[in-house]
């Protein structure tokens, strides 16, 4: 017993820093984004730029290792431009976990920055643009993409309404600056790139409103802001053997093992699908939104008693239901056959895309016929 408790206490104090991490990673990419946006510099001192400059000078020119000494340097003195997507690049690495993902994204960051100086080289400058206000407007590009980035690391712990509100907000401002609300002069020089911004900037503006409304009523997903109107109109219509909707499983509630327990001599002989979830259980989150919603994944479970277990307040209740299975936390998926009894060669643990977990079900329905 206090061998499982102290398994239990482990990992709830790895999940509070795992959130804490996500909360970390998600200010660091604003942090990033705003020196994008010319509130603040990322770079080096200048007396170590100086230093760099003076000795990158001072090495020969049309000799190979002093091509690369320059180079070297340079890629140093020229730190402000790369900061941010590079820290921006080591944070996502760090997060994945991936080493392969790692490597080639440092490579593909690396061929970015070496391949159009190649080519400026081998071209003689000829190709070398001229500076300009496109430089800033790259950087606020950059910028964007990063708060994206910032509002998918918190979207792992904060409500799914507040996240699209983030995501609004976002499309809002950047529809805004692109100059969705400025008055378009047909005489004013470029016109057609700034139709074209206003075009870009009033479908930003309009989208972002759209899932802001979304957000207001309790959508969640910025990809389908407004798919739980449709899923309280089909709801609300009952209609019986209607066909299976994109919209998530009708699971029931339970709290407690009393619960549990309770609804399997309910069934009927049927079979019981468990589910463990949890609000900031990113893996669950996928689950609803990838294979939950499958047609066929709910299809296959048409027969099934379908419950879920909601273990974020991680109470007595919750841990109760942890020793009943030996888990430690969600997600993690029981199956129970017509006799009430768990299939335990079928138990799923961790993210399963809609196709494995199809195949999961559809075994769990042959072995309990």
């Amino acid at each position: 017993m206090k061998h499982s408790t102290a398994l239990l206490a482990t990992w709830v104090t790895l999940r509070i820093l795992l959130v804490l991490n996500w909360i970390f990673g998600g200010l660091i990419f604003v942090l990033l984004a705003l020196s994008m946006f010319g509130l603040y510099d990322l770079q080096m001192p200048s007396a170590v730029q100086s230093w760099l400059t003076k000795h990158s000078n001072s090495q020969q020119s049309g000799a190979y290792i002093g091509v690369a000494v320059m180079g070297l340097l340079s890629a140093l003195i020229c730190g402000p431009c790369i900061t941010a997507p590079l820290v921006a690049a080591l944070v996502f690495i760090g997060e994945t976990g991936s080493a392969l993902r790692g490597g080639l994204a440092l490579f593909g960051l690396g061929l970015g920055m070496g391949v159009p100086l190649l080519i400026v080289g081998t071209s003689a400058g000829r190709f070398l643009p001229r500076a300009g206000a496109w430089m800033n407007a790259v950087k606020h590009v950059f910028g964007v993409v990063m708060l994206g980035l910032a509002i998918w690391f918190m979207s792992r712990v904060i409500p799914g309404a507040l996240t699209l509100a983030l995501w609004a907000s976002l499309a809002i401002v950047s529809g805004i600056y692109l100059g969705a609300l400025e008055p378009l002069h047909v005489h004013a020089p470029h016109t057609g790139w700034r139709t074209l911004w206003k075009g870009l900037g009033l479908l930003a503006l309009l989208y972002g409103l759209i899932m802001l409304v979304g957000a207001a009523t309790g959508g969640d997903d910025p990809f389908r802001p407004l798919s739980h109107f449709a899923s309280s109109s089909a709801s609300s219509a009952g209609a019986p053997g209607a066909a299976p909707t994109a919209n998530a499983l009708p699971f029931k509630r339970i709290k407690s093992v009393a619960d549990l327990d309770r609804e399997i001599a309910a069934a009927g002989g049927k079979p019981v699908m468990l589910d463990f979830a949890a609000d900031w259980c990113v893996a669950c989150k996928e689950l609803d939104h990838d294979t939950y919603t499958d047609p066929t994944v709910q299809a296959a479970l048409k027969g099934a008693v379908l419950l879920q277990a909601d273990v974020t307040a991680n109470d007595d209740d919750d841990k109760a239901l942890y020793s009943r299975f030996g888990i430690f936390g969600p997600p993690s998926v029981m199956f129970f056959g017509r006799d009430g009894k768990e299939l335990t060669a079928y138990r799923v643990v961790g993210f399963l895309g809609p196709a494995d977990f199809l195949k999961r079900v559809q075994a769990v329905m042959a072995a309990t016929q």
